[in-house]
């Protein structure tokens, strides 16, 4: 049996009782050195194993020089095991509660179980990481000026779970400074998705349809955040989000390196959908890694192509042909 699959710390055993008790279930009795030797370590090891097994009521000597052991019935020997760990965690909850209950009396009206206020600059960042780093399933993320410091230092240093899925939807207009391209960058580097419009109504993050994150003022993010948990008032959140995101235009800013010449006519279309969505050249040059005079003449070579003289009838010519639309939504 692979151990990775039997968390065994979860009776309160360790790894390696675990692995012998497995191999003492499947024997009459075995010694000491045989039960070694089965799982593949010092006798001194299983020893400690076997009187562990023996302090949990799972296995005992049955005499012999030296002695031999045997596994206790698994079910029933198990099953007190796990009754006594569960009567533990019942514990433990209480205690929880009562932790929750002192944590609240002291903390006032910033902590509740429908909305917790965060008003120093330190409290804001600190709290999206947990949030973050205990995300499980998925994040979604609403971004616009003006952006706080403190919040997008601690954006860039956290990181999703790997497994947890990130939609991000920026504005446009301020999706121009390092801060925000980096934060976008490593979000998409670990598999997210990023969409742009031209107006975002509120700054938000939601984790894993559970709690939201927003700014008290959206004019002051700095004043201080709400932390939503109301099941109802984040369910509403979820839904604006969904509604700004089904507007919004996917960009893909996977960064490519030495195109061949059959990628050229890829990368000119990545550069006319950044154009339509608002996104300026500086911005564009970063996100795909060339040069401003690469990037103009790829705008140049496509109004040539399209029979079209401004960027504007570069856009209309290039959304008219389909090139802007190849990116499933």
């Amino acid at each position: 049996m692979d151990e990775t699959e039997v968390p065994w710390s979860a009776t309160g055993l360790d790894p390696l009782a675990g692995r012998v008790l497995e191999f003492l279930v499947a024997v009459r009795s075995a010694d000491r050195d045989e039960a070694a030797s089965a799982v593949g370590v010092s006798p001194s090891e299983a020893e400690r194993a076997l009187r562990h097994l023996a302090d949990s009521a799972l296995a005992s000597p049955i005499g012999g020089a030296p002695p031999r052991w045997t596994a206790a019935p698994p079910r029933p020997s198990l099953g007190a095991l796990l009754a006594r760990r569960r009567a533990e965690l019942a514990r433990v909850e209480d205690l929880v509660e009562q932790l929750s209950e002192a944590h609240e009396a002291v903390s006032g009206p910033r902590a509740t179980d429908v909305v917790e206020v965060l008003k120093s600059e330190e409290e804001v960042p600190a709290r999206y990481r947990q949030l973050l780093t205990g995300s499980s399933s998925e994040v979604l993320h609403l971004a616009k000026p003006p952006y706080v410091t403190g919040a997008s230092e601690s954006t860039q240093a956290a990181g999703v779970t790997p497994g947890v899925q990130m939609r991000s939807v920026y504005e446009t207009d301020g999706f121009t400074d390092a801060v925000s391209l980096m934060t976008a960058l490593r979000g998409t580097g670990q598999g997210g998705k990023l969409r742009l419009t031209s107006q975002i109504p509120v700054k938000l993050v939601i984790f894993d349809r559970a709690a939201a994150l927003l700014p008290i003022w959206g004019d002051r993010p700095s004043s201080g955040s709400l932390v939503v948990h109301s099941p109802a008032l984040v369910m509403a959140l979820v839904a604006l989000f969904e509604s700004v995101w089904e507007r919004a235009e996917p960009v893909s800013l996977t960064r490519r390196h030495d195109l061949p010449t059959s990628g050229r006519d890829l990368r000119t279309r990545e550069i006319l959908r950044m154009m339509a969505v608002g996104m300026k050249d500086e911005t564009i040059a970063r996100i795909l890694n060339v040069s401003r005079r690469t990037l103009q003449q790829h705008i140049s070579d496509a109004g040539a192509v399209l029979g079209a003289r401004t960027r504007f009838q570069i856009a209309v010519l290039a959304a008219k042909r389909g090139w802007l639309s190849d990116e499933p939504r």
